[in-house]
């Protein structure tokens, strides 16, 4: 079953149940993902559909820190439980043994050996990390890892 479908059958559970608060996150999951599909003329994969739940994750966790920073605790625990929602559907986040592990293996696939080639790297991890790490850990890690 596709992400896409998982989320129809979700929506739909969650009418019959009457969960209010998740019925909403996945509407706006899925108007996010249909916007994507209309604005690009594509048909979204699961890699797709991660990547814009991933980027509605990262804009609830702004909106958390700009809320707690103007004492609203009450926006901010609407957002965090968005949030928690959304990750339902996100896979397992890695810890940062499973990332250095991705990375030294992109090295020797790449044949990464400094800086330079950080561009390189980066375009094989992308892929392979989308959703289950935060990419500006990865680029921060392999950094230090092509430094020395």
């Amino acid at each position: 079953m596709t992400l896409k479908q998982q989320l129809t059958d979700d929506m739909k559970a969650a009418m019959k149940s009457g969960d209010k608060a998740s019925l909403g996150v996945i509407r706006l999951i899925n108007a996010a993902i249909k916007q994507k599909e209309v604005d690009e003329r594509v048909e979204l994969d699961d890699a797709a559909v991660i990547a814009v739940m991933d980027k509605m994750v990262k804009q609830r966790r702004d909106s958390v820190s700009q809320y707690e920073a103007a004492d609203r605790e009450d926006l901010a625990a609407v957002e965090r439980a968005e949030i928690a929602v959304i990750e339902r559907y996100l896979p397992a986040k890695l810890d940062e043994a499973a990332i250095l592990a991705a990375i030294e293996a992109a090295i020797d696939e790449t044949g990464a050996a400094g800086p330079a080639d950080m561009g390189r790297l980066m375009g094989v991890l992308k892929p392979k990390l989308a959703g289950q790490a935060d990419m500006g850990e990865v680029s921060r890690l392999a950094k230090q890892k092509l430094a020395g």
